[in-house]
């Protein structure tokens, strides 16, 4: 009930607001019908009332535009009754120009509002798959913080060839970040796959490269069912594995061709972890592929920045890529949330307000680890010496 009563002030402004703005054509047909009447026979203002119709779509539908254009039509008519008469063929041919120019602007909004209506309904089914296909991340796990961020290529498009996902099991956080070859709505089949497969068996008990094996037999087995043998090797897709756990600082990470992140310190230190890639998922096809595991230091305040290629291949309107590991130096001290409203913000201005390729990023903020006191209860005496210590130690 709060929801509805909340919107109907805002429906009651926007009623209020169209039909203020359809007083202006009207009145334009007013003023034009009554100095055209006072005017001189030999001075023709009628055409000019064509300019209400037209103008009426920039604020109205199909529906009042008819109105209006019938309404400068009807003045039209008044203007050949007070200027010799309606057998006169000039007046003629200025009504019926008038009413065709008026149909053409009808039809031209009636067009303009069923294209809006696509697109709004692609824009919401789009939506629906991402929310589907792209579980939103949750803001902690364990003692991870994290934000994210997809920008899609196409613009009808919310999601695309990138992908990510977390899960949690048995005291560590795995992360998939990838990006499958194409982009926009023609890859999201590939991203799907990806996205089950990990899901599927990121919580076994097995390691990151055999992990990366799982993946990579999913893509083979999707490109076999797919395409013809010529094309074996086009439908490929890279993939970032990472593995955290809880209590150890110590973090691996596997890539199959996808770029490393970045190491987000304290104090504008960014440093780019050591990271040996085997080729992308689905380029060797069925054949197996050895994957290496990479280890660095994870610490708590830092902040890992995981990203797509479709960020740091952007470029300007020099042809200049977009230098994500620079641009991050500014923003070492912010939260995750404030970091990717940084880089997003920063990385649009660079590309002008559109990306060429979709593009993901994802911010991994280490908290601290808050170890509870176990106390136990000691014989001979043995409580009150701890209870004692204890209290000495506050």
């Amino acid at each position: 009930m709060g929801k509805l009563q909340g919107c109907v002030p805002g429906l009651r402004r926007s009623w209020q607001s169209s039909h203020a703005l359809l007083l202006l054509p009207v009145l334009l047909i007013v003023v034009i019908t009554v100095a055209a009447i006072r005017s001189p026979p030999d001075v023709h203002l009628g055409p000019t009332l064509v300019i209400a119709p037209a103008l009426t779509p920039s604020f109205a539908g199909p529906r009042t535009t008819a109105f209006v254009g019938a309404l400068a039509v009807a003045a039209q008519v008044v203007i050949a009754v007070f200027h010799g008469g309606l057998g006169s063929v000039n007046h003629i041919v200025q009504i019926v120009t008038l009413t065709m120019l008026s149909v053409i602007v009808v039809v031209y909004c009636a067009v303009r509002e069923r294209r809006r209506a696509q697109l709004a309904q692609v824009r919401s089914i789009a939506e629906a798959a991402q929310h589907v296909l792209m579980w939103p991340l949750p803001e902690q796990t364990g003692p991870l913080r994290i934000a994210s961020l997809y920008l899609a290529a196409e613009d009808e498009a919310q999601i695309g060839g990138d992908l990510y996902a977390v899960t949690r099991s048995e005291g560590q956080v795995r992360v998939l970040i990838g990006d499958v070859r194409g982009k926009g709505l023609s890859a999201i089949g590939e991203a799907a796959l990806l996205l089950g497969a990990f899901r599927e068996s990121a919580h076994r008990d097995i390691t990151l490269p055999e992990l990366a094996v799982v993946l990579e037999q999913s893509v083979a087995r999707y490109a076999a069912d797919r395409d013809p043998p010529e094309e074996a090797g086009e439908r490929f897709a890279t993939a970032l594995l990472i593995e955290i756990p809880d209590q150890d600082p110590v973090t691996r990470m596997t890539s199959c061709g996808h770029p490393p992140p970045l190491l987000l310190s304290p104090g504008h230190a960014v440093t780019v972890p050591s990271l040996h890639p085997s080729p992308p998922l689905g380029v060797h096809g069925t054949r197996a592929t050895e994957h290496t595991v990479d280890v660095f230091s994870f610490e708590p305040g830092d902040t890992l920045l995981l990203y797509t290629d479709g960020v740091i291949e952007a470029r300007d309107a020099q042809r200049r890529f977009y230098s994500l590991a620079d641009r991050v130096t500014q923003w070492t001290d912010c939260s995750p949330e404030a970091l990717i409203h940084h880089v997003r913000r920063d990385l649009l201005a660079h590309a002008g307000g559109h990306l060429g390729d979709d593009a993901a990023l994802i911010a991994l903020h280490r908290t601290p680890i808050v170890r509870h006191r176990h106390h136990k209860v000691l014989r001979h005496g043995g409580a009150a010496a701890a209870h004692a210590s204890e209290l000495r130690g506050l």
